[in-house]
């Protein structure tokens, strides 16, 4: 856990969020500012900063996040119609927060390119 990064406190329950899922590796909770009208992160309750730290043995964990957000797309009714799932890294991807999450973006079109 980072002491000042504010999805640790999420998931160490310091801080309130609206949460739809977890259990003992990820959890799931709505965005703040949602950018769709279903807008769920996935993140890992270890903390790692940024994508570019991922490791060959994160593959599990950042697989058990996308099938995460597979199945809430699924729970929230976004699967017949579509949604997207999306990882930023950086500041030009607008990575504000400073811990891995997905993106779960639904209930309206998309347009492509996004950004």
């Amino acid at each position: 856990m980072s002491d000042d990064c504010i999805f640790c406190k999420i998931a160490a329950k310091e801080m309130n969020a609206d949460i739809v899922f977890q259990d003992d590796d990820v959890i799931a909770f709505r965005d703040i500012n949602p950018q769709a009208p279903t807008h769920v992160l996935v993140i890992p309750k270890r903390h790692i900063t940024n994508p570019n730290d991922l490791v060959e043995g994160d593959d599990a964990l950042i697989g058990k996040i996308v099938r995460t957000g597979k199945d809430i797309a699924a729970k929230e009714g976004l699967a017949k119609n579509g949604y997207r799932l999306v990882f930023n890294s950086g500041e030009d991807a607008g990575y504000s927060v400073l811990h891995v999450h997905l993106h779960v973006l639904g209930g309206r079109k998309m347009e492509w390119p996004p950004g």
